[in-house]
């Protein structure tokens, strides 16, 4: 079964979309989007270092997308500057070392349009172990930490006076952002991380009643966009990362269209689960 390089793409990429589905519906309601941009374009700065190390790729990426992570916290501590402003220096600045140090590596042969806009079939058994392995921890984690981390969504004021560390609870989430974007690197692309996080988690919301719901339903949107744009691709003869993506906008944008099914937001209350 898995020697179709089709039905390992599926495989891979619906394994993928469940894990994204609840993860990139925190990152709307934490409003989170531009900080999943900078975590995604230190991805290639991970590529590099991995190849002059010799390390996993995943790992490598998951270490470099840790420690923008960390050292974004650390400069919001010190308070000179803005959050947006720190995103963008830390997001430009990443991917232009990533860029810089790959072409310096003229003894290594680099499928750069890869890195950047995934190759989804070319994906092996390893790689689909990885997904489904790294993919079962993420979810683990977020299940035992979805109450601290819903929480904190709210109101982190409340969150601290419940005890429940909302902090800690916010340097997780990162771990895990970085864990997905590792995984997910390979299959959409380091510039379209971010898409298959927000854009099934957007949908999923015009037709949840309550953020358990939504959870599910980002993954379920995620999946078939993942069927459509794989099928669409094949059909059409176009790049699989970016046929993906494409497929998560068609739903987004069905999703518009006046339903019953559809919930309307209060006005005071959209931004938050």
């Amino acid at each position: 079964m898995l020697d179709d390089f089709f039905t390992r793409a599926l495989l891979a990429g619906v394994g993928l979309a469940l894990v994204a589905g609840p993860l990139g519906c925190f990152v709307v309601w934490r409003r989170m989007a531009y900080f999943g941009d900078t975590m995604a374009h230190s991805a290639l700065l991970g590529v590099a270092l991995s190849l002059v190390m010799e390390i996993n790729l995943m790992a490598g990426v998951f270490l470099v997308a840790t420690l923008a992570s960390l050292a974004l916290l650390f400069l919001e501590r010190r308070g000179s500057l803005s959050t947006d402003a720190l995103l963008g220096i830390l997001s430009h600045s990443t991917l232009a070392l990533g860029l810089v140090m790959v072409a310096f590596m003229t003894w290594v042969r680099v499928d750069l349009m890869g890195f950047l806009f995934g190759d989804i079939l070319a994906v092996s058994k390893l790689d689909i172990a990885f997904i489904y392995g790294g993919g079962a921890i993420v979810l683990a984690l977020l299940v035992l930490l979805w109450r601290p981390l819903l929480a904190a969504t709210v109101n982190t004021d409340i969150a601290r006076a419940e005890g429940l560390n909302p902090e800690r609870s916010r340097v997780i989430f990162m771990l895990l952002m970085a864990a997905v974007i590792a995984i997910a690197m390979k299959i959409v692309g380091i510039l379209l991380i971010t898409s298959l996080l927000i854009i099934p988690a957007a949908t999923a919301r015009r037709f949840s009643s309550g953020p358990e719901m939504m959870a599910v339903l980002a993954s379920a949107i995620g999946a078939l966009a993942v069927l459509g744009g794989l099928f669409g691709s094949l059909e059409f003869d176009t790049p699989s990362g970016p046929s993906i993506v494409v497929a998560a906008l068609v739903l987004f944008l069905l999703s518009l269209i006046p339903s019953p099914l559809a919930k309307t937001p209060d006005r005071a209350t959209e931004n938050r689960p």
